[in-house]
């Protein structure tokens, strides 16, 4: 049976950040844009054919979109972080004591005293100088750090896992009034995946349903209203 001591053992929220934000940006909008692009065929077609046919492309374009998307946003952030950790290095080699001094007055603004601050300094750039000004003065830690192999698989499989649940309906929900089945099932995905993830990042349950149930109705909405619109007969 778990403890309190497990619970202070656990890992923090913080540490899931990267590989939650990239599962949960990918499922929603598995979720939310198959369904707003089904939705909008359905709601201009007679025909079962074109809505599964729009949904399978669009889960697939949509999968592949996202890791690509991904995977480039996270290299260019690993290029900055390791643009950063050569110029570190190379302010280490040519100016030495301009960098331990820098060191111990980012601890001296955290509250040490000036001796204190020096000796923390010195000890950490003994022990591990790059490390520690990447950490102290960069921010830069192994939480942070981009990943983006990792992101962008992330990414693809919850988006492929998102756009399935459409698709699902699609293929078996019955034609008539499809797009209003499209968009409670939806509703209803978007508000499961909104209290797994606000359950795993350890935020409000409530505020993650408001959000989740607002933007999808949104974007659902305004995309049937352009099916209707344009009226395009697919059939």
């Amino acid at each position: 049976m778990a403890n309190k001591t497990d619970d202070y053992l656990a890992p923090h929220f913080v540490q899931r950040s990267n590989w939650l934000r990239a599962a949960v940006l990918g499922a929603n909008d598995g979720i939310l844009s198959t369904a707003s692009l089904a939705i909008g065929v359905a709601a201009a077609s007679q025909l079962r054919e074109p809505v599964v046919l729009a949904t399978v492309a669009g889960l697939i374009a949509g999968a592949l979109s996202m890791a690509a998307g991904e995977y480039v946003s996270v290299s260019s952030q690993t290029d900055i972080e390791k643009a950063d950790v050569e110029r570190e290095m190379q302010e280490l080699k040519d100016m030495p004591e301009i960098e331990l001094e820098r060191l111990a007055e980012i601890y001296r603004k955290r509250g040490l005293k000036a001796e204190t601050a020096m000796t923390v300094a010195k000890e950490l750039t003994k022990h591990d100088a790059l490390g520690a000004h990447l950490r102290d003065e960069l921010g830069m830690n192994e939480i942070s750090q981009a990943k983006p192999i990792q992101a962008a698989l992330a990414s693809c499989a919850s988006f492929a896992a998102g756009g399935i649940l459409p698709l699902l309906v699609t293929l078996f929900m019955p034609l008539k009034h499809m797009e209003y089945s499209l968009y409670i099932f939806a509703i209803a995905f978007l508000i499961i995946l909104g209290i797994l993830a606000a359950k795993t990042g350890g935020s409000n349950i409530k505020k993650a349903i408001i959000r989740i149930t607002f933007w999808g109705t949104a974007a659902m909405g305004f995309t049937a209203l352009a099916g209707y619109l344009f009226g395009v007969n697919l059939g």
